[in-house]
């Protein structure tokens, strides 16, 4: 009796390459935000001192 394998499904070509280069939607990281947010509230503080 002889054994038949499916071939095995084809790869996307892209997909290696997309996630070398960290691939997703284009915005600052949680760090970047977390920053940005304390600046903003010490800037607010700052303008509300007396």
């Amino acid at each position: 009796m002889k054994t038949i394998l499916k071939p095995a499904r084809p790869r996307n070509p892209f997909a290696p390459a997309a996630r070398a280069r960290h691939a997703g939607a284009h915005r600052r990281s949680a760090g970047g935000m977390r920053q940005r947010a304390e600046r903003a509230l010490r800037a607010e503080l700052a303008r509300h001192d007396p």
